[in-house]
């Protein structure tokens, strides 16, 4: 045998294991993973605070922008120079400004550019301030309670401080 067959055979071997272990045993344990038991309550599926969720309606905080297209999640890789992109963003920008009833110059970064994944559960303070007046008006409840509720959700991180949307949401479903 010589080394050049030595070295392919050792080639497809590695390619085969490699194929298997990929390819088939990999997407498997996903699938199984994914239909473990307690996913899903009142046959219903239940949102994690891990994952954010954007609910539609005045009465509820909004996440980042997403720059998936659902059901996938992924970014656009669309650099602040690209034209569509400067253009997505003033877009953006415009319409919450005329939201939350402020101007343009008050709406933070994170309002108007999109999370890669589009399942970031997280906004910055000045996002979630921004909207206490548009959820305290929708729900009825005090200014004050809501602002409230915002810093129950607040916590530092690695990245700095955050609010996660998606626990704050549920304890205003709760107030209400």
């Amino acid at each position: 045998m010589t080394n050049f067959t030595k070295q392919a055979a050792a080639g497809l071997r590695v390619l085969l294991v490699l194929t298997v272990l990929t390819g088939i045993l990999y997407p498997a344990g996903i699938w199984v993973v994914s239909r473990v038991p307690g996913l899903h309550a009142n046959a219903e599926a239940v949102d994690t605070t891990l994952v954010g969720v954007d609910r539609e309606g005045d009465e509820w905080f909004h996440t980042r922008p997403s720059a998936a297209t659902l059901p996938a999640s992924g970014g656009s890789n669309k650099a602040e120079v690209n034209a569509d992109y400067t253009t997505v963003v003033a877009e953006r920008r415009a319409a919450v400004a005329q939201r939350e009833g402020v101007s343009e110059d008050r709406v933070p970064q994170d309002a108007v550019t999109a999370s890669a994944s589009g399942l970031d559960p997280h906004i910055s303070p000045a996002y979630a301030e921004l909207q206490v007046p548009r959820v305290a008006k929708a729900t009825g409840l005090p200014e004050q309670k809501v602002r409230d509720l915002v810093a129950e959700h607040t916590s530092g991180g690695l990245t700095g401080t955050v609010v996660n949307v998606t626990a704050l949401n549920r304890a205003l479903e709760a107030a209400k």
